[in-house]
């Protein structure tokens, strides 16, 4: 066994959590699982999202490397792990192909270990032919499923490929205030005096340049912060929550948006979520922060089994979707999404707006929210539903029917629409 604190050991545990992900687990539960054993575990995670990020291509090289894949899964994936390293990190090429042998020797034996020398060695020397190989291969070029591209040209003809170069980025980080312990500029400092830097956005927001641990951020402990992307930000002004009103947030794991409405407005808010495990999340996040929400377990599709009743005057439908604007955080959706998942996606949508639709009183008002950029989810899912719903109207808080934010350099992709449920006549 190589030692815990080496590469060899960081790769393997990579490897291990890209075997699982290729098996249909989750990235998270992947790494998760793998925690209690791992020494680095940024540098595992690392390797993992790398990895992940840019499977197609280097599932691509591997293939010319290695025509027939490997019976273990586990050998198949450090070997994917390894080249990735070799392409991403060139110029320490000699210590990824030293270590990366020690990794296969803890797997393998000897036999192994040679087989990913010679393979290793051998991408150094065509790597000519590997870069023909990708570039063959529209999929393998934007590092996507084909299935993917298609649908990304089809929606978005303009931006499809501002869209995939997103995914395959690193993420931004960015910060939310709590407006109930600090301001904007007062947090913009205490950043600076540690070495921070962050550049204001809208009433609330501060994007970091660099990304940095949690640990790191001042008044993160004290309730002061929130990680929260800009584009999630937007929630809560589309809302417009006011004093006294009595909100759900639907789907509000882990609750960042749920806090938000919480800092703003004085609201008797509900968070709901069918993840227990998840659902504590946003107590923790709540006590943190200092805020009065309640949290309840339930199914947003089946409100008779927790709803008390009582009609609300805001709803947060945030529901579950494909997360094509955000693949950068979840490059695991690659492997694990199929053409036929958006189908159930868009079912499991309109039964989620159906149910809550009747729990909104007269006059209030239901934002739609994704973090999708594919129509289906979205303007199509709306759509659908205002045929369905005679007493819907659409409203125009941005001055445009809804808001489809495209991922960046500094946000992630979300969509929304704000829904108004029309007065009873007479």
């Amino acid at each position: 066994m190589p030692p815990a604190e080496s590469l060899a050991a960081s790769m393997l545990d990579a490897a291990r959590a890209v075997a699982a992900v290729i098996a249909g687990s989750t990235l998270d539960e992947a790494l998760s699982r793998g925690a209690a054993h791992a020494v680095n575990t940024a540098a595992v995670r690392d390797m993992a999202y790398q990895c992940l990020r840019a499977h197609t291509a280097i599932q691509t090289r591997l293939g010319v490397l290695v025509p027939r894949a490997l019976r273990e899964a586990d050998r198949q994936a450090l070997l994917l792990v390894a080249l990735c390293r070799m392409e991403a990190r060139p110029d320490s090429a000699h210590t990824t192909v030293s270590q990366a042998v020690d990794a296969a020797r803890t797997l393998g034996g000897d036999r192994f270990a040679s087989m990913m020398n010679a393979v290793l060695r051998t991408a150094q020397r065509r790597t000519q032919a590997l870069d023909d190989a990708v570039a063959a291969s529209p999929a393998a070029q934007w590092q996507h499923p084909q299935w993917w591209l298609e649908r990304l040209q089809q929606d978005h003809p303009r931006h499809w490929q501002d869209i995939a170069r997103a995914g395959n980025a690193h993420p931004p980080m960015a910060l939310r205030i709590n407006r109930r312990r600090t301001d904007l500029a007062r947090a913009q400092a205490r950043l600076v005096d540690a070495g921070l830097s962050a550049q204001v956005r809208g009433d609330c927001g501060l994007l970091l340049d660099k990304p940095v641990p949690v640990q790191r951020l001042p008044g993160f402990a004290e309730g002061e912060l929130s990680v929260q992307d800009i584009g999630a930000q937007h929630a809560a002004g589309l809302l417009d929550a006011g004093n006294g009103q009595r909100v759900l947030d639907a789907s509000a794991a882990p609750g960042g948006k749920a806090c938000h409405l919480l800092e703003v407005a004085d609201i008797d808010l509900l968070a709901l979520d069918h993840n227990p495990v998840r659902a504590r999340r946003i107590d923790e996040n709540f006590s943190r922060l200092g805020l009065p929400g309640r949290v309840a377990i339930g199914d947003a599709a089946q409100p008779d089994d927790w709803w008390d009743g009582r009609p609300f005057d805001r709803i947060l439908a945030d529901v579950p979707c494909s997360a094509s604007g955000v693949l950068r955080r979840h490059p695991d959706a690659k492997w694990l999404r199929r053409p036929g998942d958006i189908a159930h996606f868009v079912a499991q949508q309109r039964a989620i707006l159906d149910a809550l639709w009747r729990l909104l009183a007269a006059g209030g008002k239901l934002l739609y929210a994704t973090c999708s950029v594919f129509r289906a989810e979205n303007q199509d899912q709306v759509a659908a539903f205002l045929t369905r719903h005679p007493d819907c109207e659409q409203l125009s808080p941005c001055g445009a029917p809804d808001l489809q934010l495209l991922p960046t350099a500094e946000h992630d992709g979300f969509y929304y629409a704000l829904l108004q449920k029309r007065p009873r006549q007479g």
